[in-house]
């Protein structure tokens, strides 16, 4: 059986980025903090925590934070069917992985009512959305945003809506790459702007185009990065219309090629034991999901 002051001081030590602070947080000395992780390395045998600034947890450490998540859900749940169990409640804290992309256009809006209502704290991990299931395989978050639509085995997916991508630059970029007539063939060879290895949407669109499989570009892993990128006419890229309706409304960001759009699929997946509080953010995503996503 798992010593659950042992497991709070893990959880304490990463949450609050180091040991002084998960002392404060759990009414301990530093040293009754340190000494609790000790003594769950030695009854694991191995490592929990990497110590470093801030502390990070080891892959088993991680595993075990997961684990201490669920268990909060599940008393969460419980409380609320036994209101004396509610005194002093502190806010639950989900670790939830989503593309760069929703964290930077909808999501939080969408998420703020909920985590006010609900006490609510969110560690977001960021994953492209082509993969960012496997956070949920390896057992690190409760929940997920990506494009698959497969859960996983013990866990339940809903649709949200599509977030639509459109192929853009700057004018002066359009101008110098692709005057005249643009086309598959002159776009693969002006510089694209890719946001990392997984992502595979420029590719997707050059295919759908009729272009070659190969093309150059620039890396860049941030959603605020690419469009300044894009607005400096480093290159052309795919870029979520929500992030750019002022920047499209001021001409600052043009079309690379008439033709329509890519929408990307969108489903939220999250653990079917995960308790009341998962599924009461299932609800609220399904319900208001539609302000921003498209469901054509």
């Amino acid at each position: 059986m798992f010593d659950y002051k042992l497991l709070a001081a893990l959880a304490a030590v990463v949450e609050q980025a180091g040991f002084e602070r998960a002392a404060v947080a759990l009414g301990l000395s530093q040293s009754a903090v340190s000494q609790r992780i000790k003594l769950l390395e030695a009854r694991l045998g191995q490592p929990v925590l990497l110590r470093i600034v801030p502390p990070q947890p080891t892959e088993l450490g991680q595993r075990l934070l997961n684990h201490v998540q669920q268990v909060r859900l599940l008393e969460r749940g419980l409380q609320g069917q036994v209101p004396a169990l509610d005194e002093n409640r502190l806010p639950e804290r989900l670790r939830i992985a989503l593309n760069a992309d929703s964290l930077a256009t909808w999501w939080a809006e969408a998420v703020a009512p909920f985590c006010a209502e609900y006490q609510v704290l969110l560690d977001h991990v960021v994953e492209d959305q082509a993969v960012g299931l496997k956070r949920m395989r390896a057992g690190e978050v409760a929940g997920c945003v990506c494009a698959a639509e497969r859960p996983l085995a013990g866990a339940r997916s809903q649709y949200l809506g599509a977030m639509r991508y459109r192929a853009l630059a700057s004018p002066a970029f359009h101008k110098r790459h692709l005057g005249g007539e643009p086309s598959a063939a002159t776009l693969a060879r002006a510089p694209a702007i890719v946001f990392g290895p997984d992502d595979r949407l420029q590719h997707r669109y050059m295919a759908s185009i009729g272009g070659a499989e190969g093309f150059i570009h620039h890396l860049c892993p941030s959603s605020e990065g690419f469009v300044r990128m894009l607005q400096s006419g480093l290159g052309w890229g795919l870029v979520p219309e929500l992030q750019v309706r002022g920047e499209l409304e001021r001409g600052e960001l043009v079309d690379v090629l008439s033709g329509a759009p890519i929408d990307v699929p969108l489903y939220w997946h999250h653990w079917r034991n995960g308790g009341a509080l998962l599924d009461e953010l299932t609800r609220h995503l399904v319900r208001c999901t539609g302000r921003w996503l498209v469901n054509d």
